[in-house]
């Protein structure tokens, strides 16, 4: 099991790789994580749209993902809907796409 320090780490490792492919700097919400027994959930935005709350900066497609506690895997979710539906599909088994 990996601690939540570890998790984080490949979450914003994450970002960061998200982060080249842009060209723009992207920042993990930290009031946005959600903890579970299995995993944190993570959501990011650029960093620009983060710290001056203006919308017009915010990115289309940048979906919440997954890191799972056991395996340290990726598992990227939607957005069509909230994250809930995610965390639902996931617990109920029907929604496991790693990256």
């Amino acid at each position: 099991m990996l601690t939540d320090k570890e998790i984080l780490k490949i979450a914003k490792d994450y970002v960061l790789e998200t982060e080249k492919e842009v060209g723009i700097p992207l920042i993990i919400v930290p009031e946005n994580i959600i903890k579970k027994p299995y995993g944190n959930v993570y959501s990011y935005t650029s960093k620009e749209a983060y710290l001056t709350k203006n919308g017009k900066h915010n990115l289309l497609g940048n979906a919440p993902f997954l890191v799972e506690k056991k395996s340290g895997k990726i598992i990227e979710f939607g957005t069509y809907a909230p994250k809930e539906h995610f965390l639902e599909e996931y617990e109920a088994g029907r929604w496991n796409i790693p990256l």
